[in-house]
């Protein structure tokens, strides 16, 4: 288990932490449909498993491990695809004439975004996550539970730290823990299985890592077929349009076709 966020040091605050940290990241899961009833049955398997109910006991599970006090639970599925999920939390346990001051500040919502190509075979599942807080309790403490719910090809991750907190002397205070990249909260496991890049804004606050999974095993990308039933040509085939995808949504751009 990796160790939780560190503090700078035992601050002492004028009133409550102001300060708001905000974890948000895409994840992309890829797939090779090869017919219009692949692609069917692929956007039904991902709604089955990434459905409103799910992803209620995923984001449950992130304010249990922050430390959070769940406020409010909406959650939805949609016709004819995908799911919404919204959890208000709070730092510490409020009476219901407190949760008004929450809304804006401390909340966890994911929606996906399933998708096909029209016709290169590629399907792709997106995720989209966001894990605000504010106060102590840090949304980094849960990231790696998130990475390991959704299992992904692709993450884009952005934190930030906004506003100001103040101690007792009256002196602004702009973040309070440790950190020089995301990567410094994420397992050496998960590390070693992908590719990563940092932009990062120190000045600023702003952490930006985007990471891309290093090697992958065709038959986990197949639906409706395996490996073995591929001849050589097709199985290259694939392989590249698969890994064209990743390169594409990793580096955030078209790409020449990979050859």
């Amino acid at each position: 288990m990796e160790k939780p966020v560190k503090p700078i040091k035992k601050m002492k605050l004028y009133g409550f932490n102001n300060l708001t940290k905000t974890l948000s990241f895409n994840i992309y899961d890829i797939c090779y449909t090869r017919t219009e009833e692949e692609k069917r049955q692929y956007i039904e398997y991902i709604d089955e498993v990434y459905n409103a109910s799910r992803l209620t006991d995923i984001l449950t599970e992130v304010s249990h491990i922050i430390g959070a006090n769940i406020l409010n639970v909406a959650k939805q599925d949609y016709d004819p695809q995908g799911a919404s999920v919204t959890i208000l939390i709070s730092e510490e346990e409020v009476e219901k004439k407190d949760v008004v001051c929450h809304l804006d500040k401390s909340h966890l919502t994911v929606h996906t975004y399933p998708e096909s190509h029209p016709y290169k075979g590629i399907s792709t599942f997106r995720a989209d996550i966001d894990v605000s807080t504010c106060g102590q309790i840090s949304p980094l403490n849960a990231l790696n539970y998130l990475i390991g719910c959704f299992d992904s090809d692709i993450l884009s991750l952005d934190y930030r730290v906004r506003g100001f907190t103040r101690d007792i002397n009256g002196k602004k205070i702009y973040i309070d823990h440790r950190i020089n990249s995301i990567q410094n909260y994420i397992n050496t496991k998960t590390k070693n299985r992908y590719d990563m890049i940092d932009v990062n804004v120190y000045q600023e606050n702003i952490f930006h890592t985007k990471m891309m999974l290093k090697e992958f095993d065709l038959n986990n990308y197949l639906f409706g077929v395996t490996e073995d039933e591929l001849s050589p040509k097709e199985r290259k085939h694939i392989r590249q349009q698969l890994r064209q995808e990743m390169l594409e949504i990793f580096y955030g751009r078209n790409l020449p076709s990979i050859k």
